[in-house]
């Protein structure tokens, strides 16, 4: 995800029975219906070995040919890719600020306006979904209101909030903070339009389980609409570049970066575990297919136990260090005010700051993406809506309180450098950015301003990020997952399969560095917006009328909470 790609350029290197509605794609055989005896174990650690063996680099063998080898792959995939690559990233003209930003911003300010400010409206019921009071064990689907929370917020909550809002906030200035909260606020709205559609035309299995996501709505939902084959070329668009997003950013650099961190705080380059990249891909591919091939009740029970502790270790550090520092508390809400509208000694001023702002919240809560409306859709639901509201408090705690805790601790610890002559930033102009503290910028600076306050927070700081990494893999194996048996047909055999290869490219992710194939992916996952946001704009007359239907009915006292 381009949250993650932000951070690599700054280090400068290198998510039985027929389906209720039917389904549009050929080649669909029930869950089950292949009797065959489950080996997954077997298959992973055979094919990991077989992998190990075939790529010597992996093992730690340093021979040319090995070398060669990656190079090639990575100079390859970024030769053929890079028009698709620059494409999607491309500035407007004239500007700094890239046009598939523009695209996202535009979708969620028309569906905030379009819903009446739902994110307003809906909130206080969508935290009494979450907290379970509606809750139905009987109703269809697999998982609750707030475990399909935790799940997608595990895919989207990442190095982005940590890293990403350090380069935000360097490059655009404090101001960029306000920005980015506007631009989450306004995010909320998408995440609710496209996990009530998620919901709505998901596929209903009879052993209970569940298919959704984009991939439904835009066969089935436009098809309804007398566009049925626009609507199966989306849907089959959207799952190739779900899948291939899957396998880099979702997994690839996961796994680098978590061997990253465990390198750092076991020695640097004396660690036991430098250029061991293999070893640490190994243990954590093992772990990774224990909690995946449980399927999405796995992974959701895992999602809602790691989650909440994700959030108290980060947001409770950030917090601590904040009320270390309360005095500057109120200086610094001053310079994200002021900096929004002035921009004070920033790259590009105002607009500079508006753009970091916009682009950071676009990359972090990823709304219009699609990605979280798969993991909604298993929710245990009858009415849609309810899900499209749970969903839109997921931009809020990603991008409103997370992402702003990292902002503020690095506004208010001093690692952004001040001219004590004029109160102004000093601007590194080689770097294009504000002066730091040792020159650092990403996650070193993130993890600089915690260490101003405690010395040992760093570690703190380590664990957050390996927890963020480990659990964005978890999430983006399943909508790579339900991309995948998307395209081939659903089946154990099937998802075998898919959990097999994305646990041996969490075992290539953490040993080699392939920059160019990740920001492929990164470009991939960013190209399911075009085709998912053009189906909600045609969809969402539905869901306004949905949302009219379920707001009627709760205030009828038809819908009530359980008993």
């Amino acid at each position: 995800m381009l949250k993650q790609r932000n951070y690599r350029r700054c280090r400068g290197h290198h998510d039985g029975g027929a389906a209720a509605g039917g389904h549009d794609m050929p080649g669909l055989t029930p869950r089950g219906a292949t009797a065959r005896r489950w080996t997954g174990p077997g298959i992973l650690l055979g094919a990991i070995t077989g992998l190990i063996a075939a790529t010597p680099a992996l093992a730690g063998a340093d021979t040319p040919q090995a070398l060669t080898l990656d190079q090639s792959i990575n100079e390859t995939v970024g030769t053929l890719s890079a028009p698709f690559v620059a494409f999607i990233f491309s500035p407007l003209p004239g500007t700094a600020f890239p046009w598939i930003v523009l695209w996202l911003i535009a979708a969620a300010v028309i569906f905030t306006v379009y819903f009446g400010l739902i994110q307003i409206r809906g909130f206080g019921h969508a935290l009494a979904l979450v907290s379970g009071k509606y809750d139905n064990a009987k109703d269809p689907g697999e998982v609750s209101h707030f475990q399909a929370l935790s799940t997608a917020l595990s895919g989207t909550v990442g190095l982005g909030n940590i890293a990403g809002v350090a380069v935000a906030v360097s490059v655009g200035g404090p101001g960029a903070t306000f920005w980015m909260i506007l631009a989450g606020l306004l995010g909320m709205a998408t995440k609710f339009t496209e996990c009530t559609l998620g919901v709505k035309y998901r596929n209903e299995f009879a052993d209970g389980h569940v298919s959704g996501g984009p991939m439904y709505y835009l066969s089935k939902g436009l098809a309804a609409r007398g566009l049925a084959v626009p609507g199966r070329i989306m849907a089959a668009i959207f799952a190739v570049f779900c899948v291939l997003g899957s396998f880099g950013a979702g997994n690839m650099f996961q796994a680098n970066q978590v061997h990253a961190q465990l390198v750092n705080v076991t020695g640097g380059d004396a660690s036991f575990l430098a250029g061991q990249g293999w070893l640490t891909g190994l243990v954590l591919a093992v772990i990774v297919f224990a909690v995946i091939v449980g399927g999405i009740k796995s992974i959701a029970t895992f999602a809602e136990f790691i989650v909440p502790i994700m959030a108290v270790i980060y947001c409770g550090t950030a917090l601590f260090i904040i009320g270390m520092n309360i005095e500057k508390l109120p200086w610094a809400i001053g310079q994200i005010v002021s900096g929004a509208f002035t921009g004070a000694g920033v790259a590009g001023g105002m607009l500079g700051a508006i753009i970091q702002g916009f682009r950071r919240a676009s990359f972090s809560n990823e709304a219009g993406l699609g990605s979280a409306a798969i993991a909604h859709s298993a929710v245990k639901t009858k009415h849609p809506v309810t899900e499209g509201l749970v969903a839109l408090l997921e931009p809020f705690i990603d991008t409103v309180v997370i992402c702003t805790c990292t902002a503020l601790v690095i506004v208010m610890t001093g690692v952004l450098q001040i001219d004590p002559a004029t109160g102004l930033y000093v601007w590194n102009a080689e770097a294009g950015r504000i002066a730091t503290q040792g020159n650092l910028t990403g996650v070193e600076l993130t993890s600089a301003a915690f260490e101003s306050s405690i010395s040992w927070f760093p570690y703190v700081l380590a664990l957050a990020v390996v927890l963020f990494a480990f659990s964005t893999l978890i999430s983006w194996s399943y909508y790579g997952l339900k991309a995948w048996t998307y395209l081939v047909g659903e089946g154990r055999a099937r998802e075998i399969t898919f959990n097999t290869i994305y646990c041996g490219m969490v075992v290539v992710g953490a040993a080699i560095n392939l920059n160019h194939v990740i920001d492929f992916a990164d470009a991939a996952i960013f190209s399911m917006a075009l085709v998912n946001i053009t189906g909600l704009y045609i969809l969402m007359p539905e869901v306004k009328k949905d949302l009219a239907d379920y707001f009627a009915k709760l205030k009828s006292g038809e819908i009530k909470p359980a008993a």
